[in-house]
């Protein structure tokens, strides 16, 4: 089984406002990065489509995928296993509220489903080189955006 380790962030000028999302994905010698982001948007959907953006540059299935966040949402999310009882309760949570973000959750679930994916939590700004390109990259989107640059 393949291994890459994702890094990944996202960021938002104003919650809600423009965002921007980056990520760092490293195999072996290859190292990729990429960005993306929206007019508006919220700090946990740009923390989410990082993964999903991350994800779906995998060409093909059956990695084994080590997903680096410094969101306690989407680390949380995974880690306490919200996913499994947010499934479980209809997509709903603990308060019978919906789930928000429902449509990037359940992408982000189908794309899991043929990868071996694990979520650590990073602790942001602390120095973790790619946790910073991550912020970096997310940051700089939301500049290009605002700029009117095709991104």
């Amino acid at each position: 089984m393949k291994e890459i380790d994702i890094y990944t962030d996202g960021a938002c000028s104003g919650n809600p406002g423009p965002g921007g999302w980056g990520a760092v994905l490293l195999s072996g010698r290859h190292t990729k990065e990429i960005r993306g982001g929206e007019p508006e948007t919220t700090n946990q959907r740009m923390e989410l489509q990082a993964v999903i953006e991350a994800l779906s540059a995998l060409k093909v299935s059956g990695w084994k995928v080590n997903v680096y966040s410094d969101s306690a949402y989407v680390v949380n999310a995974f880690n306490q296993k919200w996913l499994d009882k947010w499934q479980r309760n209809g997509w709903f949570n603990s308060r019978k509220d919906p789930v928000a973000n429902q449509d990037l959750w359940k992408r982000l679930l189908e794309l899991t489903r043929d990868n071996e994916v694990r979520v650590i939590k990073v602790k942001g700004h602390a120095g973790n080189v790619y946790n910073e390109r991550c912020d970096e990259l997310a940051r700089q989107a939301i500049k290009e955006m605002q700029a009117g640059e095709k991104l």
